[in-house]
């Protein structure tokens, strides 16, 4: 595999820092013609039987969505959002769609407030009506399928429909996170369908048939998605979000009626040659991994091993700067004045990696000062972001192609379900405290308004303008650790697309840094905080799902942390 792999020393080294399992990534998979990487084998097969019956990648993505929510329940579905990055192969132009939930209009400043006007506790919070926003996900994949898309509408249904009504076998990891689930139970709809008839939740194996769902999508299949947003789905999922006893949430019929999916500038930055695109707010993936990557570019980090001290210690300080300007000043641009420009300009990267000292830590930062930046009194604010998302990559036979991350928030949403699917609890990404000492947050609930995300689809171009890499993962506030590190990984190090997925991870976010669990040697550990950096090990469940377009051939790898695989023709 030409140019990959810049030398056996390398590669050397990274098996020596990545002990067990590891060390022992598979190669990739190759392809002349396209691929997909999904989390769930299934999901792959309808994406794969979409592209051989001469579908775009556009066309691919509806129905691989459409099979996550059925067999990934969890993680993603037309009850949640997602982003989503379309290279166009003719005109070498990204574009990207925003389908991210919205805020209710009767949501006000203290949604997450309890009466005494302190932050809700974490649970009564997640679960129930209230974190339920205005899903997004079938209005953008309309969207982009009419734009983008070959194969009728409706044909991008069959898989899933199939699958719902025929039955699938509940995977290790479904199986797992329903028996480990203590709230599953609170609402009937969901207990029923996540569990035995004697209580018991689903064993691996278990045939488990949807047939409400496969009649929602029979539903949107034939009338669109104004079929979910304007009739009878869109009045089941007011009542149920409402009619909440614990929790209710303030959803109405005129909120769904008016949800817009929109187009968005792709946010992108200069690295080795290449150009890395990412999505801009309200995501701040791409803001924060373009920063990263603007700071670590004034570095020769190609130079150094892969998983070394010195190398490990220059990102986890990028990315405490960059988290640090990530914390004040993103959210939904069209509810705030996010200084994009500002935060990317090379000037103010190189002046904030002026700040990295390599004999120590910085510890906890404060954000900086970008040029460009409105006079708004700001001050970072905190969310939840737990990490129960999906994210696929394809590239389709005319070279097109889809970086799509997904997401109904914590696993299994809301734990609220409506016609076979269930809803998301992403209003808990907004900030729960509106202000702090009389200066508003950024990502403060308002009505209408976009919760900040850290989903982070990435394309990245080569240095003529071609299509070089598609990557992204799930993982909550990680992501962009995550997904930055893949990038790296590729650019810096040369690796190949597995090893770049496989290789260990290490978490920066402006505060005590995780490293993962079995993926390194103790000097990793011991090094980094002779540094004075404050260390946890801990497992980190990324799902990374890359496509590598290399010589006019296409390489996949899949996280072999979760159940996604890579598969091409």
């Amino acid at each position: 595999m030409p140019h990959l792999f810049r030398s056996l020393t390398i590669l050397t080294a990274i098996v020596l820092l990545s002990p067990g399992a590891f060390a022992q990534a598979p190669r990739p998979v190759e392809s002349n013609k396209f691929m997909v990487v999904a989390a769930n084998p299934l999901a792959v097969e309808a994406g794969i039987e979409i592209l051989e019956a001469g579908g775009s990648a556009v066309d691919a993505a509806v129905a691989i969505q459409l099979v996550l929510g059925l067999v990934e329940p969890q993680s993603s579905g037309i009850g949640g959002g997602a982003f989503m990055l379309y290279y166009d192969a003719a005109s070498k132009k990204i574009k990207s769609f925003d389908g991210r939930e919205t805020a209710p209009a009767a949501a006000t400043p203290d949604l997450f407030l309890d009466a005494a006007g302190k932050n809700m506790k974490f649970w009564d919070a997640v679960v129930g009506g209230r974190a339920v926003g205005v899903p997004g996900v079938p209005r953008m994949l309309e969207m982009a399928h009419r734009r983008h898309g070959r194969l009728p509408w409706a044909q991008l249904f069959q898989p899933a429909v199939r699958l719902a009504e025929e039955g699938f076998a509940v995977s290790p990891r479904l199986s797992e996170l329903i028996a480990r689930d203590k709230h599953l139970k609170r609402y009937p709809a969901t207990a029923a369908y996540f569990h035995t008839e004697a209580g018991e939740p689903l064993p691996v194996g278990h045939i488990l048939k949807n047939p409400e769902y496969a009649a929602t999508l029979r539903a949107v299949a034939e009338g669109g998605a104004d079929a979910f947003y304007l009739g009878g789905i869109a009045r089941d999922i007011v009542s149920t979000v409402n009619d909440a006893a614990d929790i209710p949430g303030r959803l109405s019929i005129a909120d769904l009626g008016i949800y817009e999916a929109k187009t968005r500038p792709a946010v992108c930055v200069n690295y080795r040659a290449n150009k890395v695109c990412g999505m801009g707010p309200p995501s701040s993936g791409g803001l924060t991994i373009g920063m990263i990557l603007g700071i670590l570019k004034n570095f020769a980090v190609g130079e150094m091993i892969p998983g070394s001290i010195e190398a490990e210690h220059l990102f986890i300080e990028a990315a405490r700067l960059a988290y640090a300007d990530r914390a004040l000043y993103m959210a939904d641009s069209d509810f705030v004045s996010v200084p994009v420009e500002g935060l990317l300009d090379p000037n103010y990267l190189r002046e904030r990696g002026g700040l990295i000292d390599v004999e120590k830590t910085m510890g906890r930062t404060a954000a900086g000062e970008p040029p460009l930046k409105k006079t708004e009194l700001l001050v970072p604010g905190e969310t939840l972001e737990i990490p129960s998302t999906s994210h696929f990559s394809i590239v389709d036979a005319k070279g097109n192609a889809v970086s799509m991350t997904t997401s109904i928030e914590s696993a299994f949403g809301s734990r609220m379900m409506v016609r076979g699917f269930l809803l998301n609890n992403q209003l808990t990404d907004f900030s729960f405290s509106p202000e702090k000492d009389g200066e508003l947050v950024a990502n403060r609930v308002e009505p209408g308004k976009r919760p900040r995300s850290s989903m982070a689809p990435t394309i990245v171009l080569g240095p003529k303008g071609g299509l070089r890499m598609v990557t992204g993962s799930p993982g909550g506030s990680r992501i962009i650790n995550y997904t930055a590190r893949s990038v790296m990984g590729v650019l810096d190090w040369k690796l190949d697309p597995q090893w770049a997925v496989t290789r260990g991870h290490v978490v920066s976010r402006n505060g005590t840094v995780d490293l993962e669990e079995g993926a390194f040697f103790d000097e990793l550990k011991v090094g980094l905080e002779d540094l004075g950096h404050k260390i946890k090990v801990r497992k980190l469940n990324s799902g990374l799902h890359v496509i590598l377009v290399e010589n006019g051939k296409l390489y996949g790898g899949a996280d072999p942390r979760r159940e996604g695989v890579a598969v091409g023709r």
